[in-house]
């Protein structure tokens, strides 16, 4: 078995990378150590664009929503002349928060312990007692601090802390052409965050919600129970005639360069952009008929066939994740702890669309990755029955993940090309090792 001895001039790497024997491993290290924790806060999500949140959760100017990014909280904000923002949520008297509300609408922020107030902008307002300060002490630079970088795509809007970083666009590359497809779903080429957020805890390390997400050999086993539940609902499932496969459809997957990647899959469960399964219902099938012909008439038939006719689960190094299947769910997860991670998910679906057409939506939502849906609560046990294996660790210390490796052409879904693609970009800037 391999060793982590390296020689004193070499980086310490987490994987083993060997295409002429079609190895790849992975030291289990990496999801249990704390130290290694400490460093990927340094070297990953201080470095990377890391996803804030949608330009719909913001419809009117000062709204607000405060929550956690990449560990830090922070007020993503319109502001009263309609500029979305991003800042800090620390006060620049003493440290306190300075917004305490989930999300409302405000044109100031008061912090509650001495009672500094800022604008919506994120400039400071007013101190009370200022005259304590001498005449002329200049309070132009005491506004609320805000990251670094943040910009949008589509407004998708994410922050950097490093202000070196390359442009977001840059950044997402390739994976913007898997965005595109998500927004070309609305007629207008508007989306919007659905109402309501989904938020639990998971007692595994944070990397591991990035493999389940993408990892589609997991389903036939661990899904099992929604497979039946579509077949016995109507759903006629044709498996691939060809013999290494053991999903339900053929898919592929793709590595989208700066460790994003996506799996490409052919739909068989129905997506409330088109694809018409008997799940639905035969009410359901004319809107349906109707909003694919839509599809056709502005895209043309090639590109509709696209939007509507294949899923995708797509990474956004390092832990956004945008599901594109019988909903559009956004999610983000966050380490708490080696061992444990703060998940938040919500739905996306276009501005235009119907009532019923919304409801079929939120239903898909809520029946696969809702708390209480078919996915969630099992891919939840899994991932913890990997984090207690884990325990063995030192003497059992490497996880197998060669699948595919060396597969002549495309990968497939069913392969574990797209885990090894996060897996040698994390190593990369956890070793600082060469590309």
């Amino acid at each position: 078995m391999p060793t982590m001895e390296t020689s004193r001039n070499e980086p310490r790497s987490f994987v083993v990378d060997d295409p002429q024997k079609g190895v790849f491993l992975l030291d289990r290290e990496a999801l249990v150590s704390e130290d290694v924790l400490r460093a990927e806060i340094k070297n990953i999500f201080a470095k990377c664009w890391i996803y804030v949140g949608h330009g719909s959760e913001l419809k009117k100017n000062g709204d607000f929503q405060s929550r956690r990014v990449a560990g830090r909280p922070v007020i993503f904000a319109r502001d009263s002349k309609g500029q979305v923002r991003c800042f800090f949520n620390t006060c620049r008297h003493r440290g306190a928060l300075v917004c305490t509300e989930r999300h409302g609408n405000v044109r100031r922020f008061s912090c509650v312990y001495h009672g500094w107030i800022y604008n919506n902008d994120g400039s400071l307002a007013r101190i009370p007692g200022d005259e304590a300060y001498i005449e002329n002490f200049d309070t132009s630079g005491l506004g609320l601090k805000s990251p670094a970088r943040f910009e949008q795509y589509r407004d998708f809007w994410f922050m950097c802390l490093d202000a070196d970083a390359p442009a977001l666009t840059d950044y997402l590359g390739k994976a913007t052409d898997y965005i595109d497809l998500v927004i070309e779903q609305s007629p207008s080429g508007k989306m919007e965050v659905l109402h309501g957020t989904q938020e639990y805890d998971v007692q595994a390390n944070w990397k591991l919600m990035v493999e389940n997400s993408v990892d589609d050999y997991h389903l036939p086993t661990t899904h099992s129970t929604w497979l039946n539940f579509m077949a016995n609902s109507g759903v006629k499932v044709e498996p691939p005639k060809d013999k290494d496969l053991v999903l339900p459809t053929r898919g592929f997957a793709f590595d989208l360069g700066n460790g994003h990647f996506t799996t490409d899959n052919v739909n068989f469960r129905g997506r409330p952009v088109a694809a018409w399964i008997p799940l639905y219902g035969e009410s359901a099938k004319a809107e349906m008929t109707e909003i694919r012909a839509e599809l056709v008439e502005r895209l043309g038939e090639d590109r509709a066939r696209r939007v509507a006719d294949t899923n995708r689960n797509l990474v956004i190094f390092p832990n956004l994740v945008i599901n594109d299947g019988s909903s559009v769910t956004i999610r983000t997860f966050f380490p708490d702890g080696a061992n444990k991670m703060q998940v938040t998910a919500w739905a996306l679906g276009p501005v235009e669309e119907s009532e019923s057409a919304r409801a079929r939506r939120l239903d898909a939502f809520l029946t696969f990755y809702g708390p209480g849906g078919f996915a969630t609560p099992d891919d939840v046990e899994a991932l913890e029955l990997v984090q207690q294996g884990l325990a063995n660790w030192s003497d059992d210390r490497w996880s197998e993940m060669s699948r595919g490796f060396g597969r002549e052409g495309e990968q497939l879904n069913s392969d574990e090309h797209h885990l090894r693609t996060f897996w040698r970009h994390w190593n990369k800037l956890m070793t600082g090792a060469q590309a």
